[in-house]
């Protein structure tokens, strides 16, 4: 087994899920079988109960895992689904080592970090590798944090016993006033790393513009490593194309060299498809209540990507804080999204944002949360006056419920509807004429649900529930006589990837794209 080691330096959000996930393209694009593996230091066993503010997007899993949002870069990039045993965490870890010592697994032995933790660490992961040609492993946090210790111990001890590159993602800034790339924060780094004992076989250099060649040289000579084997990584409009980047400077031929294979990189169908020519400007109001932090709706985002690249679109999103929202600006917008959520922060902006978008024929996708809050204003514009969500208010007519599942929960992490699961779709809808067939599977993360009773109102008043579980809970809502406005209880953007866009979002997008026509002609 192969293994590429991902780490980072100096400050988080450099972009080491990034560089993971393009090193994996690569490889998969020289027809190697590759496997990713997230590694997060902190001490949850997952995702699921962290605030979007706090890290980001939870992304869900077919399996139900509540992973980190590097989880969903990798299923984009490399169209593969995942598992939980793909994200390690130290909970997950720890979890693990106390379980087996509270069984006697470790009779006679003072459990410790090394080597129980460790080899625990390897052991996931060598249980993950599954005889794929590569694992590529992204190992969260900052090299020299306290947290991140028994990982990087654990990564030095696996390249003593298999075949392991390192790649060390570092910063090179430049500062406004001195107008010089500075390299010495990355030197801090590699000197770092190498403490650790782990030498670094190739640098990417996050950059806001071209590392100079004088940078470049500079960083070898200091760091270690060969001219070659730093590679630059600038910011770029569009983060599908840093395969084209990375395979410009001859990574993948570095790679195949280090590990004396053969390979010819081919990224002919992926550039074709990034590459297509996006002919009209679509305007989309996104109602959120996440959205100072903008990769709290990142898989929204990268959804509403894959299905501009289908529909020739040229995207702008317009971020709509749902607690201070003003219906008036909606007027210069050629659609509305309303994305999931919890809780009565931002609820009542959102539902004014669906009834604008319902009494102005103006295209609406609502996702989860925005499912459900579609289905409270159009019980109030039923007649149901008070129609309320037991999400955010006890008081008057819940037509949004707990599902029973969730009414008696003792622990509030995996415990929501999660994964993939099948859904019915009917046949003679919208959702139909954009799926296709009258069977998908999509993935969940949700507590409530629509209460039943009050199906027949709304199907009297024009609404249709084109989509059910099998067990008869409802998926998608639509309003046949509007342009555009369906809202799914499932979230379609966990399985949008880039040669493979979600339909929700293509049908959405092309009746913003008409939308638009009428409004701009008007």
């Amino acid at each position: 087994m192969r293994y590429i080691i991902v780490t980072g330096g100096v400050l988080s959000g450099l972009g080491k899920g990034l560089t993971t996930a393009t090193i994996a393209k690569l490889l998969q694009s020289m027809n190697f079988s590759v496997n990713p593996i997230k590694i997060d230091p902190y001490v949850n066993i997952d995702a699921g109960t962290m605030s979007p503010i706090e890290h980001g997007e939870v992304f869900v899993l077919d399996d139900g895992s509540e992973v980190d949002l590097d989880l969903g870069n990798y299923e984009r990039f490399l169209n593969m689904s995942l598992t939980s045993s793909h994200n390690i965490t130290t909970g997950k870890i720890y979890k693990s080592v106390i379980e087996k010592e509270r069984k006697g697994e470790y009779l006679g032995k003072t459990v410790q970090i090394i080597p129980h933790v460790t080899n625990e660490i390897k052991d996931h992961i060598r249980a993950t590798a599954n005889n794929h040609d590569f694992m590529v492993i992204e190992l969260g946090g900052t090299v020299g944090d306290i947290e991140s210790m028994p990982f990087l111990e654990a990564a030095r001890q696996l390249a003593n016993e298999e075949d392991v590159m390192f790649v060390h993602v570092v910063p090179i800034l430049q500062l406004s006033v001195v107008g010089e790339q500075k390299t010495k924060p990355a030197q801090h780094s590699v000197r770092e790393l190498m403490a650790a004992g782990i030498k670094p076989d190739m640098l990417v250099c996050r950059t806001s513009s071209f590392l100079q060649e004088a940078v470049r040289k500079k960083i070898a000579l200091f760091c270690n490593v060969k001219e070659s084997q730093v590679i630059e990584n600038q910011d770029v409009d569009d983060i599908y194309k840093l395969p084209l980047l990375f395979n410009k400077q001859h990574v993948g031929e570095q790679i195949m060299y280090k590990f004396g294979l053969k390979g010819t990189v081919d990224l002919k169908k992926w550039e074709s498809t990034i590459n297509v020519e996006k002919r009209e400007e679509v305007h989309i109001a996104l109602v959120g209540k996440y959205t100072k932090l903008h990769d709290s709706y990142i898989s929204i985002l990268e959804a509403l990507k894959h299905a501009s690249y289908k529909t020739h679109s040229n995207i702008r999103i317009h971020w709509i804080g749902a607690e201070f929202i003003s219906t008036d600006e909606f007027v210069n917008y050629d659609g509305i999204l309303v994305p999931g959520g919890f809780g009565l922060r931002g609820a009542k902006g959102k539902i004014d944002s669906i009834k604008y978008a319902r009494e102005h024929n103006v295209p609406f996708l609502g996702l989860c949360y925005g499912f459900q809050l579609a289905v409270v204003e159009l019980a109030q514009n039923c007649g149901i006056k008070d129609a309320t969500s037991s999400e955010f208010e006890t008081k008057g007519t819940c037509v949004i419920d707990f599902l029973e599942s969730q009414k008696h929960l003792e622990n509030m992490g995996a415990t929501m509807r999660l994964g993939a699961s099948k859904i019915l779709i009917k046949k003679d809808t919208k959702a139909y004429d954009i799926y296709g067939k009258s069977e998908v599977y999509e993935r969940h993360r949700h507590r409530l649900e629509v209460v039943h009773s009050f199906i027949p109102t709304y199907e009297a008043n024009g609404t249709v529930f084109s989509g059910t579980s099998p067990d008869g809970r409802m998926e998608i809502l639509e309003i046949p006589s509007h342009p555009f406005f369906l809202a799914t209880q499932f979230h379609p953007e966990f399985m949008s990837r880039v040669e493979k866009p979600a339909p929700t979002f293509v049908g959405f997008l092309n009746a913003c794209k008409l939308y638009r026509k009428q409004r701009v002609n008007l």
